[in-house]
């Protein structure tokens, strides 16, 4: 039971870490480089949210839903 959880460990440790292991190692020569994947993110999340409100305003404009408050009958 013991080896199971040593390769376990190994799994993590040694083969799915490594890669952020190198990003560690690497923001000491470069801190952008190391940083690329969040910058990534962020411009990635950037780009959504400008293209959702696009997509809101879009929505918002269209006259075909009813938004008064007497809409629902719970309201009335």
């Amino acid at each position: 039971m013991k080896a199971f959880f040593e390769a376990i460990q190994w799994l993590f440790v040694d083969v799915l870490f490594a890669p952020l292991d190198l990003l560690r190692h690497l923001e000491l020569s470069n801190w952008w480089l190391a940083n690329l994947v969040n910058w990534t993110f962020m411009i990635t999340c950037a780009y959504y949210i400008v293209y959702w409100v696009k997509q809101l305003n879009i929505f918002n404009q269209n006259p075909e839903e009813k938004q008064d408050t007497t809409a629902h009958s719970f309201l009335k």
